[in-house]
């Protein structure tokens, strides 16, 4: 799995850097509150119009990027971070953040719906493989990102925003020198087929599974700092070893689990006990200590799904692959612009239990979805050494 072409590399390391961006963030979001008088759902925001924007973003990035080509589609992403983190660590109101927040999220969309199609199609190996590697890219920036953004947070909680730009500029830098160009597709993909892939019924189980523990883990990201109330730099080590534990679950367990049990098994597995962890932090919300190993086994449970259910995407629709990412993405980052938001309303209007206590309903729900929908997706079992080639299909989709 490790040997890879230099394409492949390449774009991991840029996602890495990318992925840092989401963590880098939330060890500022209390610091931010208290500075500007803002309260937890008006500083959740800046999850929302980031999530909400990127997630329409994703209905156009296979549109772009088959009329300009790969290369300049993630260049593009990644221009778009620089373009509107800086401004964001200049603002002096939450209203502003936000905005520059939500400019942010294009770029992401671009980034994220191209990187991952870029990698699978360029990778040495079956479509499993790739998807690990990938994970395996995602799980390490998120780990970094908030040990960065706490560092940087404890000096000033602009330092994080101002970070974001300057880690982009190696990213831009190598995915343009070490990325060979990938000229425009023959064919082009028309802005609606994402919207028309999601008639498939395998594609729509996996999106709206993810749509909802998506729910639960932005619940878990951006409404955890407040009641958690610690300084930037420790809620920043807090939440590397949840993404520590994502990154090392997505490489290792989450391929083992496919072996031994299946990927239908597994997921819901990993729901069923991703589910039980905000309900566990719901009833202990007054022990910092639950809250810190609730944070951190999290990590466990969405390094499985992260995997599986994006190796799931992959095949789950007669449909090409970038076509597929970006139907399956805009469908999943509803539930994270959604969630923040709603978790700060709730934690203001009722108690700070309330929202983990949504997080839990939500994943619930995801859950059932995949419980009834999962009849769609045809399983093959394909240990991590197999290619593709050997016809060890990991998920192939209803092609009704």
């Amino acid at each position: 799995m490790w040997k890879q072409p230099r394409a492949v590399w390449a774009v991991a390391f840029a996602c890495v850097i990318a992925f840092m961006g989401i963590g880098l963030v939330d060890p500022i979001l209390k610091p931010i509150a208290d500075e500007l008088g803002a309260s937890p759902s008006e500083t959740s925001l800046l999850f929302t119009s980031y999530m909400a924007i990127m997630g329409v973003a994703m209905l156009i990035a296979g549109f772009i990027s088959s009329r300009i080509g790969a290369k300049r589609t993630l260049v593009a992403g990644l221009v778009i971070i620089i373009v509107f983190s800086a401004p964001a660590g200049m603002s002096d109101s939450i209203g502003a953040i936000v905005g520059f927040r939500a400019g942010w999220g294009p770029g992401n969309a671009l980034f994220v719906a191209t990187a991952l199609s870029t990698i699978v199609v360029a990778s040495a190996g079956s479509v499993g493989q790739a998807v690990i590697f990938f994970e395996a890219a995602l799980g390490l920036g998120i780990a970094v990102g908030p040990i960065v953004g706490g560092q940087l947070g404890s000096i000033s909680w602009r330092a994080p925003f101002f970070g974001v730009a300057a880690l982009m500029v190696p990213a831009v830098v190598v995915t343009t020198f070490l990325l060979p160009a990938t000229p425009p597709s023959g064919h082009k993909t028309s802005i609606l087929a994402p919207l028309r892939a999601l008639r498939h019924p395998g594609l729509l189980t996996v999106a709206l599974t993810a749509l909802f523990y998506n729910m639960g883990f932005f619940t878990l990201l951006a409404f955890t700092p407040f009641p958690l109330d610690m300084s930037a730099s420790q809620v920043g080590w807090i939440f590397f070893g949840w993404g520590l534990l994502l990154a090392i679950t997505s490489v290792k367990t989450a391929p083992w689990l496919q072996r031994r049990f299946g990927t239908i098994p597994s997921i819901m597995g990993a729901l069923l006990l991703f589910a039980a962890d905000p309900a566990m932090m719901a009833l202990f919300v007054e022990s910092k200590t639950m809250l810190v190993i609730g944070v951190v086994i999290a990590g466990a449970f969405l390094g499985v799904n992260n995997t599986l259910i994006t190796e799931a995407v992959m095949g789950s629709a007669p449909v090409e692959r970038p076509v597929a990412s970006s139907a399956y993405s805009f469908v999943r980052f509803s539930g994270g612009a959604v969630a923040p938001w709603a978790a700060g309303r709730l934690g203001e209007e009722i108690n700070m239990s309330a929202p983990f206590w949504m997080g839990t309903v939500a994943v619930l729900v995801g859950v059932a979805i995949f419980a009834y929908g999962s009849r769609h997706l045809r399983v093959e079992h394909a240990p991590a050494e197999h290619s593709a080639d050997e016809g060890q299909s990991i998920l192939v989709g209803d092609m009704d």
